[in-house]
């Protein structure tokens, strides 16, 4: 059906990302980060646009009740336009993305929320093949275990959407899935939302992906991905990698330490790596199939990944290659590996993250607020520093530097 599970908006990651500023129930307390409360504005064009869907969605099959319903709550949302207009790429640093998404905190809560699905978590690896610990760590890179599942309503967001035509085809596809969806009975309208674009529950499952791949493994005759409980979003994301073609038994890759003159990109024979020099930093042996790909995201100066058939596979879930080592390391760290052993190259600006952390750490002591300390410089790390250069008659660039990292 796809290339991958959402392919034509920012991963629930990306989402997430683009907000840092340096992170049935439908009971839902704080919006996703980065996104905006969504209020429904009257425009009649939006409302002819949706009396006349409701005639193509009767023809399919979708009852007068189900649309009365869905639509009942149902308006047109310029703020979700808006951040469809607006999407801006965010393009961070291995490193940052590693910082953001696979953080202390992030690791914690984690091995936290392992522990308290751990019963479920190995019930799926036992059905699906795909390591609990793989499963918990999409969990939080997909909504912070749970926490971010989205507020907003997804027939409003795909409505809008479909109606303002810039994808319109493909976001009446979704609001044609989601109807599907109400009519089956997996939800009721009020529990049915998601993020701006329409990503849903705690796996960010898009409506024609949950069709396809979402399952009722609670057993109650609904495939509930929204409420709190998380059986059915996690049996789900277990589903999909499964039928994406998760070899059980498998890793995902391993860190490596690499030889001289080793042949970054190609693909060889375990066997052949291992003849070569490659080794595990974390002293293990190379293992998990047949043939392996080398990889050096950041450059030479950066940690090696040695990626197996398994990797491709989380690319289905997000198609990008920061996401599939985000899971990746984060899984094996909520398995209790250890952080990456290579270290990262210095920025443009001549900094280390420990250097990034003490820049925030010491703009926030000295009354400039830079925000969560962590290396990350997002929007409110260059606010605090354009603030400070303003106030100590600098010229204002928002930008660190060496020097400015010394006069703190």
């Amino acid at each position: 059906m796809q290339a991958t599970r959402r392919h034509f908006i920012l991963s629930g990651t990306a989402m997430m990302l683009a907000g840092c500023a340096g992170g049935g129930g439908g009971m839902i307390s704080a919006p996703m980060a980065g996104e905006p409360v969504m209020r429904p504005a009257a425009n009649p064009d939006y409302d002819r646009w949706v009396a006349a869907f409701r005639g193509r969605a009767a023809g399919r099959g979708i009852s007068d009740a189900t649309l009365s319903a869905a639509f009942r709550d149902a308006g047109y949302l310029p703020g979700v336009v808006e951040r469809d207009r607006n999407q801006t790429e965010t393009s961070r640093s291995l490193e940052d993305y590693l910082a953001i998404t696979a953080n202390p905190t992030k690791v914690r809560d984690g091995r936290a929320a392992f522990a308290r699905q751990q019963s479920l978590l190995n019930q799926l690896e036992s059905r699906y093949g795909v390591p609990a610990h793989v499963v918990a760590a999409i969990w939080g890179m997909e909504s912070n275990y749970g926490t971010r599942r989205g507020t907003v309503p997804v027939i409003s967001a795909t409505s809008t959407l479909a109606y303002d035509g810039r994808r319109g085809d493909f976001f009446e596809k979704q609001l044609m899935a989601a109807l599907r969806i109400l009519q089956r009975g997996d939800v009721a309208p009020s529990g049915l939302t998601g993020s701006w674009a329409g990503a849903m529950g705690h796996t960010q499952f898009i409506p024609t992906t949950f069709e396809a791949y979402a399952v009722d493994f609670r057993g109650d005759g609904r495939r509930d991905i929204w409420s709190d409980d998380p059986t059915d979003g996690l049996a789900s994301a277990a589903a999909y990698l499964s039928k994406s073609g998760w070899r059980r038994g498998e890793p995902w890759g391993h860190e490596v330490r690499l030889p001289a003159g080793a042949a970054i990109g190609a693909t060889r024979s375990l066997s052949a790596w291992g003849a070569a020099g490659l080794q595990r930093t974390d002293g293990g042996r190379l293992a998990g199939g047949t043939s392996a790909r080398l990889i050096q995201p950041a450059g030479a100066a950066g940690p090696a990944f040695l990626v197996l058939p398994n990797f491709r596979v989380i690319l289905r879930y997000n198609n990008a290659e920061k996401y599939a080592i985000g899971v990746g390391h984060l899984s094996d760290r909520i398995a209790g590996g250890p952080a990456l052993s290579a270290s990262f190259p210095p920025d443009r600006y001549g900094l280390s993250i420990e250097d990034r952390r003490r820049l925030q750490e010491r703009l926030t002591a000295a009354g400039y607020d830079a925000g969560t300390p962590d290396g990350v410089l997002g929007k409110k790390t260059e606010a605090a520093i354009s603030a400070y250069q303003r106030a100590n008659g600098m010229a204002v660039t928002g930008e660190p530097s060496r020097a400015l990292l010394a006069r703190l």
